[in-house]
């Protein structure tokens, strides 16, 4: 009886310093997360949700799947390599290539930045009456601050805080909101297609999976700085980088899913489609309560804020990768490429005359963009002499290459539609 009690005591020891060793591994993919829940996302899934119900739920459901298998490949190329998208291009093909590839990643990076600086703009129009291009330099400066000042350990804790809050919010809009539990959970797995539905179906699919997330994740997910030249720690990290992954993905999933089944809850059951962030807040008041609006307007900073930090970091690991240099927030090379990404999208908001469009134009923008990083990450991944032993077998060689496919095509006849 003692030796059956003494080991379950060493199996509940060893299952505590394994959940607290899996805790040191939480973070990278929670940074990735606040790309995909950016306030591109908000318009799309707002849209979505006020126009069609929960109908289109099962569309977040199937893009988080995706940019699961896709992160997961990105972040292996990471640990693997010790290298990041941008640096394992520089090395891995020529010049005439690799320059153009990264280049239009960090015109994509630019592209994004914009969205994010628009969308934390228009929440503090709505929430102090700033105007937009004002509002737009206070956040750059803001995020700029918070990039330049601070380690990545330090960004890392805020981004996750970040994340808390928008999930919190959206908790709270949803226990004001009548949903319909039933109605939301066949949405999410249930596919379907409404008439007229197609162009937000792909607008929410596409913002999904966003070029600079898998620059990102490939970079950052080297932030712990483990001896990866023992094989035994590389396999520990290659397994519990999954685990990160996946609730990182869940997270985001999540927040999505939410911003969906509140819209349907509130917007298309009083018959008012979304056609504007800021619509969307003047509505809430009405139907929600007062306080209801103020928190909408909070989230979308919060998440304009931190995915604006997110698009800078990709942005200075891209630029960092042309000089075969990691990510450092303290190197001239990475801060010069943190400052185009967040100086040159700040200079097209003052070009700007409809924020909304805004929003649209660059998600167009990165529709152009995202097959090239796609199939540059599955040539990276699955080739011998980069990942080795770690390359992509033929079965993830064909998920992968078809994800890619899918996901270009749909962003493709995005991107058509919009003409």
């Amino acid at each position: 009886m003692l030796k059956i009690i003494a080991d379950l005591k060493k199996k509940h020891t060893e299952r505590v310093f394994e959940a607290l060793e899996l805790a040191k591994y939480i973070g990278p993919g929670l940074i990735v997360t606040v790309g995909f829940i950016d306030p591109g996302n908000w318009a799309c899934n707002l849209a979505a949700g006020s126009s069609f119900g929960y109908s289109l739920l099962w569309i977040v459901t199937l893009g988080t799947l995706m940019l699961m298998v896709l992160q997961h490949n990105a972040a292996h190329l990471g640990i693997v390599t010790g290298l990041c998208l941008s640096e394992a291009a520089r090395k891995y093909l020529s010049p005439r290539l690799s320059g153009p590839l990264i280049w239009s990643a960090m015109a994509a990076s630019v592209s994004t930045s914009l969205a994010e600086i628009l969308g934390g703009a228009l929440a503090l129009q709505m929430l102090f009456k700033i105007p937009v291009r004002l509002g737009a330099v206070m956040v750059t400066a803001l995020v700029l601050y918070l990039l330049l000042s601070n380690s990545y350990r330090r960004l890392e804790k805020y981004i996750i805080g970040f994340v808390s809050l928008i999930g919190l919010s959206f908790i709270y809009e949803l226990k004001l909101a009548p949903v319909d539990w039933g109605q939301a959970a066949a949405g999410l797995v249930t596919p379907s297609i409404p008439h007229g539905s197609m162009l937000i179906v792909m607008s929410v699919l596409g913002a999904v999976v966003m070029p600079h997330n898998l620059f990102l994740h490939s970079e950052i997910i080297q932030s712990r700085q483990w001896n990866l030249a023992e094989e035994r720690i590389k396999n520990k990290q290659l397994k519990y980088e999954f685990a990160d992954t996946l609730l990182s993905m869940l997270v985001g999933w999540a927040i999505n899913s939410a911003m969906i089944i509140m819209a349907a809850a509130t917007f298309f059951k009083a018959g008012a489609p979304v056609a504007e962030l800021g619509q969307a807040r003047d509505m809430l008041a009405p139907l929600l309560g007062r306080f209801s609006a103020l928190v909408f307007g909070v989230a979308l900073l919060f998440s304009g804020i931190a995915s604006s930090v997110t698009s800078g970091m990709a942005g200075g690991s891209i630029f960092a990768g042309l000089s075969d240099e990691p990510l450092n927030l303290k190197d001239s090379h990475s801060r010069l490429g943190m400052l185009i990404s967040l100086l040159g999208a700040l200079a097209l908001v003052f070009f700007i005359a409809d924020p909304f469009r805004g929003l649209l134009i660059s998600q167009m923008a990165l529709s152009v963009q995202l097959p090239f990083t796609i199939f540059l990450q599955l040539y990276l991944t699955s080739s011998k002499k980069v990942m080795g032993r770690y390359a992509n077998g033929p079965w993830t060689l064909l998920l992968l290459g078809s994800i890619g496919l899918a996901v270009s095509f749909l962003n493709i006849k995005l991107l058509l539609s919009l003409f």
